[in-house]
């Protein structure tokens, strides 16, 4: 009787075994577009104390999936930053129509969430890895009254800003070099060295645009940059200031860092052997 329960239980395991076996040759990658509105999440990433963006959508691929779905993103946002240019992947063994990864997931995702497109990747494709720039746009609202409309959407200045200045200030930051002046005191990156490509500042009637484009950016890069740059157009200090800010790599010596509300990440860009249907949405914001 142990022999035959024995026999019988090996068989089983086996015929488990098997069954793995096909779900990981069937196995495949996806990528996706995503973008939402941070105000009512703790940034991306899983949080102990609230919810992130990560959670709910690996909530609702899984329910389309069934099956558990862990994702990975091309850059983890703060609390309260907004998205219209992510971009992840994950890997699942159901199969399903495009269709289903973006209107089957978005019929269980919350109204502030969104998935743009979907597309079968290589499995050398990495959403974080693979991805050569990533562009954000901080918006402010340069006028005395606030938005009813933009609350937690933009970031009012009040004061007159030089726009002038700042767009003077821009070129002291571009190419790569050492930005420990504009790095978080508690960024985790294991280097300080980054390489921005663009950086633009421009007036759009009571909105200030500014774009930035990196390789990559270290913790609360861009609205350390952002706060450098309000300094520069308040008065406080003059473009050629940014220089020796950057020059001292030394992160008590910048302002503070701008609020959360007004920045996206609006596109990611990959080699084009991906084949990825990227677009630049920062036509949707202020144009």
């Amino acid at each position: 009787m142990f022999e035959e329960n024995y026999l019988g239980l090996s068989v089983i395991r086996e015929k488990m075994n098997q069954q793995q076996t096909a779900q990981e040759l069937l196995t495949y990658r996806v990528a996706l577009g995503v973008e939402y509105c941070g105000l009512n999440y703790c940034g991306w990433q899983f949080q102990k104390h609230s919810i992130g963006v990560q959670q709910r959508l690996e909530e609702a691929l899984s329910t389309v999936a069934d099956h558990k779905i862990q994702t990975v993103c091309a850059g983890r946002t703060d609390t309260g930053v907004h998205a219209v240019g992510q971009v992840v992947h994950f890997e699942t063994h159901s199969q399903r129509p495009l269709k289903a990864w973006t209107l089957g997931t978005n019929a269980n995702l919350p109204d502030d969430i969104s998935v743009t497109w979907a597309k079968v990747v290589a499995d050398d494709f990495s959403a974080r890895f693979s991805a050569t720039n990533r562009s954000y746009r901080y918006v402010l609202l340069n006028r005395l009254h606030r938005s009813a409309l933009l609350n937690g959407r933009v970031t009012k200045v009040a004061t007159s800003l030089n726009i002038e200045a700042m767009q003077l200030a821009c070129p002291y930051f571009l190419g790569e070099q050492d930005f420990s002046s504009i790095r978080a005191a508690n960024c985790q990156s294991n280097t300080p060295w980054r390489n921005i490509s663009r950086l633009e500042v421009s007036k759009q009637g009571d909105f200030v645009v500014i774009d930035v484009t990196a390789n990559a950016f270290l913790y609360h890069m861009v609205r350390n940059i952002v706060g450098v740059l309000l300094s520069v157009g308040q008065g406080q200090h003059s473009p050629e200031w940014v220089k020796s800010l950057l020059d001292a790599k030394d992160r008590t010596k910048a302002p503070a860092t701008a609020p959360a509300s007004g920045l996206y990440l609006t596109m990611v860009e990959y080699p084009t052997a991906f084949d990825l249907p990227i677009t630049d949405s920062r036509l949707f914001l202020m144009g």
